[in-house]
C-alpha cells in the first residue's frame, strides 16, 4: 500500500486509477483531485 501525498489515505499500488510521476518516483492518490493539487504544487505535498 502506498500512502496519499495529498490526503493520506492508503491507496493500493496495484488498483490505483491515479498515479503521477515526479522526479523518478512515483506517487498514488485516491481521487482525482488529490492528483490534481499534488502536480499544481508537488513540492509541498512530498514534506507529508
Amino acid at each position: 500500500m502506498a500512502k496519499d501525498p495529498v490526503c493520506g489515505m492508503e491507496v493500493d499500488e496495484k488498483t490505483a486509477k491515479h498515479k503521477t510521476e515526479h522526479m523518478g518516483k512515483t506517487y498514488y492518490f485516491c481521487c482525482l483531485k488529490c492528483k490534481e493539487k499534488f502536480e499544481a504544487n508537488p513540492h509541498k505535498h512530498m514534506q507529508m
